[in-house]
């Protein structure tokens, strides 16, 4: 089963409740997604741990609900 772009904006606002969020549908099947999210919890730590914080965000989606996410982030 895919997931709605609003759908994945909506779960990751839960964690990320200041950030500027941007979704696209790479494919247009709801499985391939890219996002860029910009959020101050993301001052001063790596790249790596941005991106654990944002698959942690999911709760276990990615490889089910969601197949692919291309992700930039950084501090807002």
């Amino acid at each position: 089963m895919a997931m709605r772009a609003e759908d994945l904006e909506a779960l990751l606002r839960q964690t990320f409740t200041d950030a500027d969020i941007q979704i696209q549908d790479l494919a247009g099947d709801g499985d391939h997604y890219r996002a860029v999210i910009r959020s101050a919890v993301f001052a001063g730590k790596s790249r790596v741990a941005q991106h654990q914080m944002v698959y942690a965000a999911l709760q276990g989606r990615m490889g089910g609900e969601l197949h692919a996410l291309a992700l930039e982030t950084g501090p807002k």
